[in-house]
């Protein structure tokens, strides 16, 4: 077994879906505390950038392979972290929502969005290796073939 990862391997990563918890309470706060959570989700991603840049310029100090492997990061991380588990949970909740509205017409709204609530934080769990494990593949067959040295 490896390295663990204190950004991508422990509860720390659980940070990066600070944004996918916005998405999941949409329908009960402030577009504001929606947007903040992705400020959350982001500065995660900034910080293992960050680790990632130093723990590579300290190894190695080639400043080709520092902004190489900077940029996997942020890539990484930024669809990882921020893009596709946002749209995915964002999705998920919508989908949830219109169908509670069109399926269960009796249900309140309040009952329905709290509903839809659950659905999206319960989903949060459910998406996270996925994702990750994608945007590896996605960046083994994208970014890291065609840097590769």
């Amino acid at each position: 077994m490896g390295e663990v990862d204190f950004f991508r391997d422990t509860w720390v990563r659980y940070l990066g879906y600070a944004n996918e918890v916005g998405e999941s309470f949409r329908p009960l706060i402030p577009v504001k505390v929606v947007r903040a959570s992705y400020a959350v989700a982001f500065a995660y991603g900034l910080a293992d950038t960050a680790d990632k840049s130093w723990n590579t310029y300290r190894k190695d100090g080639r400043p080709k392979r520092v902004l190489v492997e900077t940029g996997d990061a942020f890539i990484w991380q930024t669809l990882a972290s921020v893009i596709i588990p946002g749209f995915t949970i964002n999705r998920i909740c919508a989908v949830s929502q219109n169908l509670l509205k069109n399926k269960a017409p009796k249900i309140p709204p309040t009952p329905r969005n709290l509903i839809t609530v659950a659905i999206g934080l319960l989903s949060i769990p459910i998406i996270v290796r996925p994702i990750d494990k994608g945007v590896h593949i996605l960046m083994n067959l994208t970014y890291r073939r065609w840097l590769q040295e």
